[in-house]
């Protein structure tokens, strides 16, 4: 993807964009071809590293044991202890709201089971379980400073029941230059992950959450 074929469709998207009263995000579209959902390995869900953050600071929960406490509370935006646990399984309520407050939940590997048993309910339909691949499923004495500076540039990107990709790259007033670079990583990381990489790619838009669509591939 040529970086400033994307710099024209930004600044076009946002020269035709009429002042709302909140910051819009800026939207990758990518349709897909010639993939069968129905199996897994055409299916698509990866986490994209981005080179810059898209406007947006991602809250982060843990979900410890007594080793890593005190690293928690000093790095995370929430910690629960395994002791509290209980409280959530029973009350879906309060569940519910911490799974729609937080991007992202970070989880000592030795009690995931009951991680699972106490979250799994509500935070796997969200796709927000502690995942492995992201890096979120840690060691008893991990330093948790680096992943959650990781996941502060960290995207998910999924397509498993559509043949469609929709993903935030930024803000309208982030620079442009950021944002391109983001839009370039998240799909030159896809077509590292599709079946046969750039082929898989239908056509590519970007725009503003209330804009109209302008077409980069």
């Amino acid at each position: 993807m040529d970086k400033e074929q994307v710099l024209k469709a930004l600044k076009e998207i946002k020269a035709a964009s009429k002042k709302r009263n909140f910051k819009q995000t800026v939207d990758l579209i990518i349709n897909l071809k010639d993939l069968d959902l129905k199996k897994p390995e055409h299916q698509v869900e990866f986490f994209a590293t981005l080179r810059h953050d898209v406007g947006n600071k991602r809250k982060i929960c843990a979900l410890v044991g007594p080793e890593l406490a005190d690293e928690a509370k000093k790095v995370c935006d929430e910690t629960i202890m395994q002791d509290d646990f209980d409280k959530y399984a029973k009350d879906k309520k309060i569940a519910k709201k911490l799974a729609r407050t937080h991007d992202f939940f970070i989880a000592q590997a030795n009690i995931m089971p009951k991680v699972a048993t106490a979250f799994g309910k509500v935070l796997g339909p969200k796709g927000k379980m502690p995942n492995p691949k992201a890096g979120c499923v840690v060691p008893p004495k991990a330093a948790l400073k680096p992943l959650y500076d990781k996941l502060q540039l960290t995207q998910k990107i999924i397509a498993k029941t559509q043949l469609i990709i929709q993903c935030c790259v930024g803000k309208e007033d982030s620079k442009d230059d950021a944002v391109a670079e983001n839009i370039i990583d998240v799909i030159n990381q896809l077509e590292a992950k599709l079946i046969q990489g750039k082929n898989n790619l239908h056509s590519i838009y970007i725009k503003l959450t209330m804009g109209k669509p302008v077409k980069l591939q």
